[in-house]
């Protein structure tokens, strides 16, 4: 069971959904479950690692979504309005297997909440083709570093924190137009041989490989216009 502010879950909602599990079947070496028609769930040598998740509203944006883990859904969201973030979807059982709710922090990056029962999250992270990092570009990082400091603070810094969150100026890495967002992160052996499966399946090289404290990132896209990084630590 992962703690409070431990980033436990990621899922993309794309437009296709089994082109997405081309994509990610081919460039990760998933295999993937279908659930309740729109909804698949990936597997990385039978072990749950991420969702792919048909829209229902085709205005909206293909994105990684990452899910922080909670005990309690409902007051972690009071808290986050408290703190002036938004509850853009109130908490609501998704099935057996937990509660999730959207939201944003002030400067409106979106997240999810994870409530877990039957589903307690990643099976299988910090390996290749796998969850490993998430970084959240923000306008003023040192509002970010007190906003999710007080909300995860034991995640973050308590005495068994092992975080698997970092927080960077927008222009660090994207154009200044660039609204703040959360950046979901893929391990990879080889980042430079992963772009190019990347290009090869339709994707795209959004920003190409960069040195940062936790190791050699690139941003791609993929076929369908959802960003993610992939990762070589």
């Amino acid at each position: 069971m992962y703690g409070e502010g431990v980033p436990c879950w990621v899922d993309a909602q794309l437009p296709d959904v089994e082109a997405g599990k081309r994509f990610y079947g081919e460039l990760f070496g998933w295999t993937f479950e279908d659930w309740f028609g729109s909804f698949a769930q990936a597997l990385k040598d039978g072990e749950p690692v991420a969702a792919l998740v048909r829209k229902v509203d085709g205005r909206l944006p293909s994105v990684w979504t990452v899910y922080f883990a909670t005990p309690d859904a409902p007051a972690l969201a009071r808290r986050i309005r408290d703190a002036g973030g938004q509850v853009v979807s109130a908490p609501v059982p998704a099935g057996e297997l937990g509660v999730t709710a959207l939201v944003t922090d002030p400067e409106g990056a979106v997240f999810a909440l994870w409530q877990p029962e039957d589903h307690p999250g990643f099976g299988k992270r910090h390996e290749p083709g796998t969850f490993a990092w998430v970084e959240l570009y923000a306008r003023d990082t040192e509002a970010a570093n007190a906003f999710y400091g007080d909300l995860f603070r034991d995640a973050l810094f308590g005495p068994d924190a092992e975080p698997d969150f970092g927080r960077a100026a927008v222009t660090d890495v994207f154009s200044e137009r660039m609204p703040p967002h959360f950046l979901v992160h893929f391990a990879v052996e080889d980042v430079p041989a992963a772009l190019e499966d990347v290009r090869r399946l339709g994707g795209r090289v959004q920003a190409p490989p960069f040195e940062t404290s936790y190791g050699e990132v690139a941003v791609v896209t993929d076929n369908q216009g959802a960003s993610f990084a992939l990762l070589r630590r």
